[in-house]
């Protein structure tokens, strides 16, 4: 099988934009879920609602990789997802090391979904030396300063950040001058890299933070709403008959005027 420093995938060659390759893994993810179930077709409809976008990027999208569907049948599941894996390399071995082995990188080095989306991961590395030589979801702790050794005979050029913020740019120095090219940062801190290395970031607490903005966002529309029902209910009220007069019980008259000489607009009864 080969690794992932034989071949890297040709999607930027090939002139796919950024935003078609960040949906693709939303695509397989449900594309390949219906083959599970097999299903053997998928119209762009029910493919994009499965995904969470519109059918009409869907099929834009499919037409950087050439496939176009067919006409009343739709598009074919299994070959999509031979189609999308290749197109993202995931028909290959990538070798993943992950350093920084706490709480998060436990959660990470146990996560099954890598070995069925073509990631091994092939090292994990932390600075205690205490960690050394534990297992962790089967694979034992190496300590970092075989980090550089570790790099160069799994031949591993993805790999990821769970340390403290203090220390990552240090770890991604080393990793990139390892010859890493591709690094999945979950420390809280931007990393600065060289060009050709590309990095994704994934932080918890932002995406909460946009979270907390939307709710925020839905809460004052909800008060606004009930706000602007309350003073049309008000209105209502006023301009209702009876509401816009005092009434003298016992006191009848169809001509009574009122003090500047007006037919009041609501006559006593």
């Amino acid at each position: 099988m080969a690794t992932g420093r034989t071949h890297r995938p040709a999607t930027r060659s090939r002139g796919i934009p950024e935003a078609t390759v960040a949906r693709l893994p939303l695509y397989l993810r449900a594309l390949t879920a219906l083959s599970e179930r097999s299903v053997p077709t998928v119209s762009s409809e029910e493919l994009a609602a499965a995904a969470g976008v519109n059918s009409a990027k869907l099929r834009k999208d499919f037409s950087y990789l050439g496939s176009y569907g067919t006409r009343g049948v739709g598009y074919d599941v299994e070959y999509l997802v031979y189609q999308i894996s290749r197109e993202l390399g995931l028909t290959q071995d990538w070798p993943v090391v992950i350093v920084g082995i706490g709480n998060l990188g436990a959660a990470l080095a146990g996560y099954g979904g890598f070995a069925s989306r073509g990631f091994r991961v092939a090292a994990l590395i932390d600075a205690d030396p205490a960690m050394t030589g534990r297992p962790v979801a089967g694979i034992p702790v190496q300590h970092s300063d075989d980090l550089e050794k570790i790099i160069s005979e799994d031949g591993v050029s993805i790999g990821v950040i769970a340390t403290p913020a203090g220390v990552a740019q240090q770890v991604c120095d080393r990793l990139v001058a390892a010859g890493v090219t591709s690094i999945l940062n979950f420390a809280p801190t931007v990393l600065s890299v060289p060009d050709g290395v590309d990095v994704r970031k994934v932080d918890l607490s932002i995406e909460l933070q946009i979270l907390a903005f939307h709710e925020q966002r839905k809460a004052g529309e909800e008060a606004e709403a009930e706000a602007e029902a309350a003073a049309g209910a008000g209105v209502v009220a006023a301009s209702a008959p009876g509401a816009g007069a005092a009434v003298t019980p016992g006191r009848k008259g169809t001509d009574r005027k009122g003090p500047d000489g007006d037919v009041p607009a609501v006559m006593p009864a």
